[in-house]
């Protein structure tokens, strides 16, 4: 694994920001750079690469900041293994797990820490979130106004937090899933506990907060908008989503979760999951794009899942 090393700052870190790198060099710089913008030195920024382009290690070496680690997988490891690689590499109480073409504001890790000022047990923070486009311009698509205004709970005011844990905090996501995942941050303890399933390829964000929710863990949420989340037809979630192969692997996950979470005693959590009901239609809503684009089988597939086939039972 090719590495470049950073100063023996490590005792006084209190996040380990960890981007898992596939994809554009350009926007993955774009990154980097606004990491480098957060305020404070309790911090690290840890980029894994997961690809092969020649000019990326050159450009980590020149920027001489240390800061910065940054590290190239000797084999490609998939998304979810970079994920895990990533968890293995967290050393601080805290980690976030970036996306490389994402944004944080300036003012991301001040309102991560008033965040855990408020709520010192909290093992997921989730901050205020804004939704560009592959341009960089802020929209509201109709899937982010859906969480926004249908699936999120009613946020506090500026300066205020909102904290959720056990059944509550898991009927709200299984029935719609408001959170923007490169933007939250995590007790890394947590974590390590479980991981990210290896078998997920675009839904393992919601199975770990699940895990941890059963866990006991809780969810703080404060507005302060501090982050800026990339929605584009080229990323990995969005290929899946279309083809349908994404949907197949909700519907799989969501029936299992039911089970899982009838056994732990969350009826109303368990029902919501058999219901799935914003994953269904986000299927219905990318029928026509498949359509359009001559995906057939996945048609076929984005129809089921938003039929509710094998979903829901009496």
């Amino acid at each position: 694994m090719t590495s470049i090393a950073v100063s023996s700052r490590h005792h006084m870190l209190r996040f380990d920001i960890l981007m898992p790198y596939y994809g554009d060099p350009a926007l993955m710089r774009k990154a980097v750079r606004s990491v480098l913008a957060q305020d404070g030195s309790d911090w690290r920024l840890t980029v894994v690469d997961d690809g092969t382009e020649p000019e990326v290690p050159d450009w980590f070496a020149d920027l001489r900041d240390d800061r910065v680690r940054y590290l190239r997988n000797p084999v490609n490891l998939g998304v979810t293994g970079n994920f895990n690689r990533c968890a293995e590499l967290a050393e601080a109480p805290y980690a976030v797990f970036m996306g490389c073409d994402d944004l944080m504001l300036p003012g991301y890790l001040a309102a991560v820490r008033g965040a855990l000022a408020s709520s010192p047990d909290a093992g997921i923070v989730q901050p205020g979130v804004e939704v560009v486009d592959a341009a960089g311009q802020v929209v509201l698509p109709l899937v982010d106004r859906a969480k926004r205004l249908v699936y999120a709970p009613r946020l506090p005011p500026a300066g205020e937090r909102l904290m959720l844990q056990g059944e509550r905090a898991a009927r709200s996501l299984l029935r719609g899933n408001w959170l923007y995942f490169p933007s939250l941050c995590w007790r890394t303890a947590a974590v390590r506990r479980f991981g990210f399933r290896p078998e997920l390829r675009v839904i393992q964000d919601l199975a770990l907060v699940l895990d941890l929710l059963l866990d006991g863990e809780s969810l703080v949420v404060a507005p302060e908008v501090v982050f800026r989340y990339r929605r584009h037809g080229g990323s990995e979630s969005a290929s899946a989503a279309v083809g349908g192969e994404r949907f197949a692997e909700a519907r799989a996950f969501f029936a299992e979760a039911a089970e899982r979470l009838e056994r732990h005693g969350w009826p109303e959590a368990a029902a919501a999951s058999r219901r799935h009901l914003s994953s269904r239609v986000h299927a219905l809503t990318l029928l026509p794009g498949a359509m359009a684009r001559g995906r057939w089988s996945g048609a076929a597939r984005l129809v089921r899942h938003a039929c509710g086939a094998g979903a829901a039972r009496p």
